[in-house]
């Protein structure tokens, strides 16, 4: 069996749908990004209201909208 379930997750990974993880419901509407460090902080696994601080060096992250949603700053 641990061979079928490599590759129905292998499957499973390479598809194109921008929700990544075993909670297939959760979207996110961006991202908060250092770019000092090249650290990202996906929205939905920030804590509070608030930009998170960059893990690496400790300076505020900014937020940065998903090519998927409405507004796109890409």
């Amino acid at each position: 069996m641990g061979v079928f379930t490599t590759l129905a997750e292998l499957c499973r990974a390479s598809t194109q749908n921008p929700t990544r993880g075993e909670d297939l419901t959760r979207e996110s509407d961006g991202a908060y990004w250092c770019h000092d460090c090249d650290e990202r902080v996906l929205d939905i696994d920030a804590e509070g209201d608030a930009a998170p601080d960059c893990p690496s060096c400790g300076d505020e992250m900014s937020f940065e909208r998903s090519a998927v949603s409405t507004g796109c700053a890409c």
